[in-house]
Parts: structure tokens; C-alpha cells; sequence
């Protein structure tokens, strides 16, 4: 036993990954670069007294700090979240389907109970779906029941909203040490994206759970990403789109290249419409996918269309 008790937790942490030898992901096409964009419809699914909590959530907002002292419900947080749902998410679905680019929904299901329309206008642009929880939750502080009730519930509203159970699973922020094996137990999820630490996707043990031969069962990850991410503007990280559109061009100049020269890899941009929705952040943006498109060995994908791909060309 290791005198250093944290070391057996589970899940293990991988520290080497792929290393210098990276699979070929043989992009269709010949692409040499993969984007997948994800699109968080999150509003009316946060921290509120409407569904029970003391007070309400602004996350990844322009109130900033300015809701820290508001007891119970807070109506301007309340409608600065409401203007992703309202305003914000059509402006950047205009944007993708104007350029014939796909997303992947990465929705909190009362988010999608609240606005029905969006998830209607998301299938019809050839978006797929990732349940992003049945409300905010913190996972990791769920009892194991807890959580697989939460699972059960999510997936039961997303069949009723948009017509299917989601072939992909995020937690907000970070799962707990049980949710990868409560996804496989449910069942029907291609991948999960509860990592952050590559930049393909890969195959991870999935602990107390034993594949068909007593080997290790085993599940589908594509990392999702804090970086190429935009709730960098409410950390005060971005200001302007122009900080958006450097940052996101230069992730995506430097994958491409390296794919160019034989490591072809996967960028992962993640928006939230009450942020990137606002006009002068939507411009950056609109900036970078235009940047996009003028290269044509990139393949722009949804999550489960790179989770499918990699099924049958990276078996497990």
C-alpha cells in the first residue's frame, strides 16, 4: 500500500497521455485539423431560489461581482442570463449555419425545457447534443444515488425536448470520482468530455466496471477545454473581441501547422451565447470562423460525429 493514501483514488491520473507517439486520427478528407465548437445553452437551468437554492447564480456574466450581496433572487443577474437564451443564442447560431459550420449543444436540460425553439432550430442545423446536467449541480458533491438519479433525470427531459437521449455527457466544471462509470452503467453515450488534458480523444479504464473478457471497461473521451473557452471575458481575462478572435487564431494557426507537418490534432472552442452573443463579442467570433474557412484541410465537426470517427478508425 502506498503511503501516500490519495494515490489509489480512483479515477488514476494518466500523466502520459499519448506522449511523442500520437495516433494519425485520419481525419475524413485528409483534413489535418479537427474544430469541434461548443454551444452552451445553460440559461434557466443555473443556481436560483426558483429552483430551490438561497439565491440566484450569475455565472459568466457582465454582473461580475456586482451580485455577490444580492439575497435571494437576483433580477438583474436573472436577465442578464436570460439575454443568452433570448438573444444571444441566435445570433451565434446565425453565425455557424450562415458559414455551413455544425456545433455541438452542450445543454443543461431545464436550459432546454425553458426555450423548447432552441433545441428545435439546433437538430434542424445538423447540431448534436451534449447534456451538460439536468440543472447546475456540482457533481463531485453528489452521493453516488444522487448523481445516477440526476443522469436519469436529464436524460428523460432531453428525450422529451429534443427528441433523443444525448449521445455525449460534461459536468459542470468536474464530474465526481463515479460519473464516468454511472454514463457506461446508464448506457447510450458515445463519449463523455469530463477531461481537459489532450488534444485528441482517447480511450480511459473505466473503474469498478469490467469489459466482456473481465478486462477493464472502457469509455470514449474528448476533452473539452478551459482555454479556448470565452468565459474568459467574465474572468476579465478577454476585453475585447479582438482578444478572442488573436487568442482562438493562434490556437488554430499553430494546430493546423502542426498537423501540416504529421501531428494532426482537434481544437475544442466552447461559447456561452450570454457572452459571445453580445454583438461587439459576437464580431470576433464571426472574425475566427471566417479565418476557418478559408483553409480547407480542416474538418469542423460535432462532438459525436468525432466520437463515431474515432470509433471505427481508433477502436478500442
Amino acid at each position: 500500500m502506498s503511503d501516500l493514501p490519495f494515490r489509489d483514488a480512483v479515477p488514476a491520473r494518466d500523466l502520459v497521455g499519448y506522449g511523442r507517439h500520437r495516433p494519425d486520427p485520419a481525419w475524413p478528407g485528409g483534413a489535418r485539423l479537427a474544430l469541434t465548437i461548443a454551444v452552451n445553452v445553460e440559461e434557466g437551468g443555473e443556481e436560483s431560489p426558483l429552483l430551490g437554492f438561497d439565491r440566484s447564480e450569475t455565472p459568466l456574466t457582465d454582473a461580475a461581482a456586482a451580485s455577490a450581496d444580492v439575497p435571494g433572487r437576483d433580477l438583474a443577474g436573472e436577465s442578464m442570463m436570460n439575454y443568452g437564451s433570448r438573444v444571444g443564442f441566435w445570433r451565434v447560431h446565425r453565425l455557424l449555419t450562415e458559414r455551413g459550420m455544425v456545433a455541438t449543444t452542450s445543454a443543461v436540460a431545464l436550459a432546454l425545457e425553458a426555450n423548447p425553439e432552441i433545441a428545435v432550430a439546433a437538430r434542424e442545423a445538423g447540431w448534436d447534443l451534449m447534456g451538460h446536467g439536468y440543472r447546475f449541480a456540482k457533481h463531485y458533491l453528489m452521493s453516488e444515488d444522487e448523481e445516477r438519479a440526476d443522469l436519469a433525470r436529464a436524460v428523460a427531459s432531453f428525450r422529451r425536448t429534443w427528441g433523443a437521449a444525448p449521445e455525449g455527457w460534461y459536468c459542470r466544471y468536474g464530474p465526481s470520482a463515479q460519473t464516468r462509470r454511472l454514463l457506461v452503467e446508464h448506457g447510450g453515450f458515445l463519449y463523455d468530455s469530463d477531461a481537459y488534458d489532450d488534444e485528441l480523444p482517447y480511450w480511459a479504464d473505466v473503474p469498478g466496471l469490467a469489459g466482456p473478457s473481465g478486462e477493464p471497461a472502457r469509455q470514449l473521451v474528448i476533452p473539452h477545454t478551459f482555454s479556448n473557452n470565452d468565459n474568459k471575458y467574465a474572468k476579465g481575462w478577454w476585453s475585447t473581441s479582438e482578444d478572442a478572435f488573436v487568442y482562438l487564431r493562434d490556437c488554430f494557426d499553430v494546430l493546423l501547422d502542426e498537423g501540416r507537418r504529421g501531428s494532426a490534432g482537434m481544437m475544442v472552442v466552447s461559447v456561452h451565447p450570454r457572452l459571445t452573443g453580445h454583438p461587439a463579442r459576437a464580431a470576433g467570433l464571426a472574425r475566427f470562423l471566417d479565418h476557418v474557412a478559408r483553409h480547407e484541410d480542416v474538418w469542423v465537426a460535432t462532438r459525436a460525429e468525432i466520437a463515431r470517427h474515432w470509433v471505427q478508425t481508433q477502436p478500442v
